[in-house]
């Protein structure tokens, strides 16, 4: 098991987007419950990926997708609220989850081009 502060959190935070598509679909909603849970576990699986990158490259990239997947995440979360779906305490619960990998994301890829312009 991974014990960095990014992939932790992305794995804590497929575990409870899985248990948001369960609930949405005990209320039987399956659009956007599809879509919410293949982006939100798909952030951790990219993070997981990107730590056995072949080279700098494929890890800025690997770690750019889960940041795509992280945006679109937002996405739904924020539409599940506005249609009645998720009570706001857990989307602004879920949304600062989210947030907080996003920041994390785009700090690590800055980080890592950085240091590519500087090997390069």
């Amino acid at each position: 098991m991974r014990n960095d502060q990014l992939s932790v959190q992305s794995m804590d935070f497929a575990v409870s987007i899985i248990n948001l598509v369960k609930d949405l679909k005990a209320k039987h909603e399956s659009v956007i419950s599809n879509q919410i849970g293949r982006s939100g576990t798909s952030i951790g699986a990219n993070i997981r990926e990107a730590q056995y990158a072949h080279g700098k490259a494929d890890f800025i990239a690997k770690l750019q997708i889960a940041l795509k997947e992280a945006n679109e995440t937002g996405y739904w979360l924020e539409l599940l609220y506005k249609t009645g779906y998720l009570p706001e305490a857990e989307y602004k619960t879920l949304d600062s989850a989210c947030t907080s990998i996003r920041v994390m994301l785009i700090s690590s890829i800055n980080t890592a081009k950085q240091s590519t312009n500087r090997d390069g």
